[in-house]
């Protein structure tokens, strides 16, 4: 079997693609609705959340249903980088969870969305190793086995694999994020730990494909060796931009921890003559004809 005219854009996700896509942005418009009615009642909620789910949206609606540029197999890796990588990583940031949690009134949807998110099934799959597990492992097996090969022609099975590889890079970054109310939240060691091994199973992958095709599929060299590059360097960066995440999680956790741990301020002042200047008494300045 031969790829080498498929086109992973418009044409090679059926009705998959157009239908995600409008569900995204279906998605996009009621998480700006709900941002303007928290707004309206009082409520804060930083607009470049907004910013970062329109934008999430929209790539990931676009990388569904457009004619992406380049060879096939070049194509089919800027769709793979948008839609399990990018985009994930840019609603997850605008914590959607979280704004639908706080502009649900109280009652049993929002009750029943709580159970949902604090059940123990959920606790399982956003355990880091797993969640990396589902997604890195999920593309070795679409690349390294003849599944990509097996999903052209077959609209159902190919609706599958894409649709996994969405909600694989969906899970995988929510899980390394944890930005929204979950059961549990996994240290900073879990996550960073996983981020590593995740970004290096993925450069490896990527090295991979640039000396081997996937089994039963026929690239020209150049299209091979530029999807992988692809894959390699546009992988590093989104994974740098989690990490990015997690340092600024940590950075904020030592200065919680710092601010708890520092003496409490004398009540005349700073210092000790209670006039802001540290060490110097009031005895002190009377003895100077202060």
């Amino acid at each position: 079997m031969t790829l080498t005219a498929v086109h992973p854009g418009h044409t090679g996700t059926g009705l998959f693609g157009p239908a995600v896509a409008a569900l995204v942005l279906t998605a996009a418009l009621a998480y700006l609705a709900a941002a303007t009615r928290l707004r309206r009642r009082g409520d804060t909620w930083p607009r470049h959340r907004d910013a970062s789910f329109t934008a999430g949206a929209v790539a990931l609606g676009y990388a569904l249903i457009a004619s992406l540029p380049g060879g096939p197999f070049t194509a089919h890796m800027v769709q793979h980088l948008v839609v399990a990588m990018a985009a994930p990583l840019l609603l997850v940031l605008a914590r959607p969870l979280t704004l639908t949690l706080r502009v649900l009134p109280p009652g049993p949807v929002r009750r029943g969305l709580l159970t949902v998110a604090h059940s123990r099934p959920v606790a399982w799959l956003l355990f880091p190793p797993l969640a990396a597990l589902l997604d890195i492992g999920g593309l070795w097996l679409l690349h390294r086995t003849g599944l990509l090969a097996a999903g052209h022609g077959r609209p159902l099975l190919d609706a599958v694999i894409r649709g996994h590889v969405l909600a694989a890079g969906l899970l995988f970054t929510f899980t390394v994020c944890q930005l929204d109310p979950v059961r549990r939240r996994w240290g900073l060691a879990w996550r960073g730990t996983t981020l590593l091994a995740a970004g290096w199973a993925h450069a490896v992958l990527a090295k991979s494909l640039y000396a081997t095709p996937p089994p039963r599929t026929t690239f020209t060299d150049g299209d091979l060796h530029t999807a992988s590059q692809l894959m390699y360097y546009g992988g590093d960066l989104v994974e740098i931009a989690l990490a990015t995440v997690l340092a600024a999680q940590w950075y904020a956790a030592t200065g919680r921890a710092y601010r708890r741990a520092r003496p409490l301020p004398h009540p005349g002042g700073a210092g000790a003559g209670g006039d802001g200047r540290p060490g110097l008494t009031p005895r002190k300045w009377s003895a100077s004809g202060g």
